[in-house]
């Protein structure tokens, strides 16, 4: 299994001079992978909680200050070499898929191919207010979103006439180094969710959860993909961990060899809630990799 971390991005950690040094040097210690998150916005009276939590306390505090996701990626990308650089997950529904696709076109092109586009349709309805999407169309969105990636990534000229997005045919000459393009990898832990996984994409970008839970998403997201006349078995699951601020390395490394022994492709920590720095959370991060490694 390929073990990531989280790149530096938000909260106390969100040190946008330190991103290049952490990449550097997580990818010298044998990190396969570096990730980043979205938010757009932390609401004083939020619309929705974040999963887990109380009114008293509606999200991480950290959430209140946040690196964009794709900037951060972009010094990572410049800064390294070898691991691949991941969303987890960027909330497509928020972004003008033309931008969108040009965006991760230069990205994939910037690290030599090394970008995997984790795409989610978020939770908070606030945020969907703040850059005027409609909430309750964002899964149709997201399958519109994915149709226009494909026909940029892949075609000479393109056009399209949806339900959300006009773009007139186009000369594309901007492609991917990979082809026919990044790896997609789609969030959610819905039936519906899980479905357009094996439907639609090369694989789940999930959370660590209780081992039935997990067994059943990914279930439904198999049978999807058999009954696409897609390979089930070609599918890949990434799935992030969140330690709270109690876990200890024993903990951490525990968990991620669960995700191991459950046949997950790659585990990625975010320590970011774990510990006030990022010099700290990569100290943890190697002992964690070093330790699951050893085992």
């Amino acid at each position: 299994m390929k073990i990531g971390i989280a790149l530096p991005q938000y909260g106390s950690h969100a040190r946008a001079e330190l991103i290049a040094g952490f990449a550097r040097d997580a990818e010298a210690a044998g990190f396969d992978s570096l990730w980043v998150g979205d938010r757009a916005l932390t609401p004083v009276a939020p619309s929705d909680l974040y999963p887990g939590h109380t009114p008293d306390n509606p999200y991480p505090p950290g959430f209140t200050t946040f690196l964009d996701p794709l900037t951060v990626l972009t010094v990572a990308a410049t800064a390294t070499s070898r691991v691949r650089l991941g969303t987890s997950t960027l909330n497509a529904p928020w972004y003008p898929p033309v931008l969108l696709a040009r965006t991760l076109t230069s990205l994939d092109r910037l690290s030599n191919g090394r970008l995997d586009a984790g795409l989610g349709i978020g939770w908070m309805r606030d945020e969907y207010t703040a850059v005027n999407a409609d909430f309750s169309k964002r899964g149709a969105r997201l399958d519109e979103i994915l149709d226009i990636l494909h026909g940029i990534w892949t075609e000479e000229t393109f056009g399209h006439e949806g339900p959300h997005w006009t773009i007139p045919r186009s000369y594309v000459g901007l492609h991917p180094v990979q082809r026919p393009g990044p790896p997609v990898l789609l969030g959610g832990f819905t039936p519906a969710a899980m479905g357009r996984i094996g439907r639609r994409a090369d694989g789940w970008v999930g959370l660590t959860l209780p081992p039935e839970a997990y067994a059943g998403l990914w279930a439904t997201a198999r049978r999807a993909a058999e009954e696409a006349g897609r390979d089930p078995d070609a599918l890949q699951q990434h799935i992030r961990h969140n330690p709270g601020p109690d876990a200890s390395c024993e903990d951490i490394a525990a968990v991620l060899t669960g995700v191991r022994d459950s046949g997950a492709d790659s585990c990625f920590i975010d320590l970011q809630q774990s510990v006030p720095t990022p010099d700290r959370a990569l100290e943890l991060g190697i002992k964690v990799l070093e330790r699951v490694r050893g085992s």
